[in-house]
């Protein structure tokens, strides 16, 4: 089963109001996408801490064999 960029935008944003969220298809299959999250509540967060808030964002939906979302290249950082 697949999932739109549009729903994993929401999940991110429903955790990080305030974040600046792009969403980039990359094979065009509803599996395979890149995230960029510029969120002030990573200020003060390593890179890993980053990344492990923003899967968890995710509520499920990369757990398994079976999960909606197969892969997520995730770029996060504060904002400058």
């Amino acid at each position: 089963m697949a999932i739109q960029a549009s729903e994993i935008e929401s999940l991110i944003s429903a955790a990080f109001p305030k974040a600046k969220v792009t969403i980039t298809d990359l094979a065009g299959d509803g599996k395979h996408y890149a995230a960029e999250v510029i969120a002030e509540e990573f200020r003060g967060m390593n890179r890993v801490q980053q990344q492990r808030a923003v899967y968890a964002s995710l509520k499920g939906k990369m757990d398994g064999a079976h999960g909606e979302l197969h892969a997520l290249a995730l770029t996060t950082k504060a904002p400058e």
